[in-house]
């Protein structure tokens, strides 16, 4: 069985030349995020790939840090940051486990199409939630790959997994609800101020440290 890390290094540049999906859904949630950030804050991505969407938001904040597990996905994030010009955005490798724990402050958290892949999802929110002031934004994004709108396809994805994970060729993946995941935000403590489905299987949630 692959790693977590070994596996996105394997896939990174092919990754980072993949044409986003559903790009009206995209961008639609990229611009309600936008929304909720001011040009003084520092912010944390977590899970944030080839950073393709860290660049898009570090213009519109005081610094922009995110981190992957994987080096090569770093990497080719601070290329594409230099490439660019954009100096106020740095990258790092930590899993999302660590960069929940980092002693820096951070006026917001964004985490997406991550958390239907790390173990334990709900730690993370946890700790997200005692790193963030009063009044910051936790923002995610990722598929609830146990809800009905996914469909039946769900039940032979599942069933297929444990032999795409030994053969390297998928990583962890997990499955909930539309309703856990919600739930799960607010056991951690936040308060949901924004909520939708873009797509339709993409739980978008703004949620709030109250």
């Amino acid at each position: 069985m692959t790693d977590a890390a070994t596996f996105w290094d394997k896939i990174a540049p092919k990754y980072a030349q993949d044409p986003i999906k559903d790009l009206a859904a995209y961008e639609y949630t990229l611009e309600r995020t936008k929304s909720y950030l001011t040009a003084d804050e520092r912010v944390l991505e977590m899970g944030c790939g080839t950073g393709s969407t860290a660049l898009q938001i570090a213009p519109h904040v005081r610094e922009m840090i995110g981190t992957d597990i994987s080096p090569v996905m770093a990497e080719i994030a601070r290329t594409k940051a230099t490439a660019g010009g954009i100096e106020n955005v740095e990258f790092r490798v930590a899993t999302a486990q660590d960069a929940a724990k980092l002693p820096d402050t951070f006026d917001a958290v964004l985490g997406f199409n991550l958390f239907h892949l790390v173990c334990a999802p709900e730690d993370i929110f946890a700790d997200v939630y005692a790193m963030l002031p009063k009044g910051g934004f936790f923002i995610t994004k990722t598929p609830c790959l146990s809800d009905k709108s996914v469909g039946l396809k769900r039940f032979a994805f599942k069933a297929m997994l444990p032999l795409m994970r030994m053969l390297g060729k998928a990583p962890y993946v997990g499955f909930f609800t539309q309703k856990e995941y919600d739930d799960a935000l607010r056991f951690a403590g936040f308060e949901i101020v924004e909520a939708g489905n873009f797509p339709t299987t993409s739980r978008y949630i703004v949620a709030k440290r109250v």
